[in-house]
């Protein structure tokens, strides 16, 4: 089965095209764009099928990452996997920027729990705790570093996210195992974790806290009536 992963969660708009069934990863391509996801990703999605030499209707599942993350990046990422697998007639899998870090790390340095926590900003973190296996400890959710540092020392995890060494920073009594610290894994990450996932609900954003934009009340008009 011919799996295309699709991450515009933070800076990056990246693509990969995967065989899950050989475990092969076919091709990819990766833009570090900052913003503007909207208007490169169906040339990279093209990028990657041409690196990869197949075709959309040679896919058989698609693949995003549902955040947390940019709001505007995921959505982009998220609606246009929705679409794809809706013109295609494929099952389209979420996996979430904090499970992918776990995965990653865990890649990386062996089965662990791995806390994957990244820095929110004013005090933030949007955290969750993973086991060895990937199972759920801690579910996706946004704390305060002291939180953090609970879990820390409850779990004796590998840590991974930019928010890292924050936690390792607050904890110099104790000596952590860190994994990729950055915004998001590997495009492939995101493609092999949704292969080995049943398809249920369509993906939706994975929202932790509301957007720092919000609607100025004092300029909405009044309905006439």
């Amino acid at each position: 089965m011919n799996i295309l992963a699709i991450d515009c969660s933070a800076s990056l708009c990246a693509v990969c095209v995967c065989d899950a069934d050989a475990g092969m990863e076919l091709g990819r391509k990766v833009l570090d764009l900052g913003k503007g996801h909207a208007e490169h990703l169906m040339a990279v999605i093209d990028e990657a099928l041409n690196a990869a030499n197949i075709a959309f209707p040679d896919l058989g599942r698609v693949a995003v990452s549902i955040g947390p993350g940019s709001f505007t990046g995921v959505r982009v990422g998220v609606s246009a996997v929705r679409g794809l697998a809706l013109a295609l007639n494929i099952p389209a899998v979420g996996v979430t920027t904090l499970e992918a870090l776990a995965a990653e790390t865990r890649d990386k340095l062996g089965p662990r729990n791995v806390l994957a926590a990244l820095d929110g900003g004013r005090g933030e973190i949007q955290a969750a705790v993973y086991d060895e296996a990937g199972a759920v400890l801690f579910a996706p959710a946004v704390i305060d570093l002291n939180r953090a540092t609970e879990l820390a020392a409850q779990f004796s995890p590998a840590l991974a996210g930019t928010a890292a060494q924050m936690i390792a920073s607050a904890m110099p009594s104790h000596e952590f195992s860190l994994g990729p610290l950055v915004t998001t894994a590997d495009i492939a990450v995101y493609a092999r974790l949704a292969a080995a996932k049943e398809p249920g609900e369509k993906p939706k954003p994975l929202y932790l806290r509301e957007p720092d934009a919000k609607p100025q009340a004092g300029f909405i008009l009044p309905r006439s009536s």
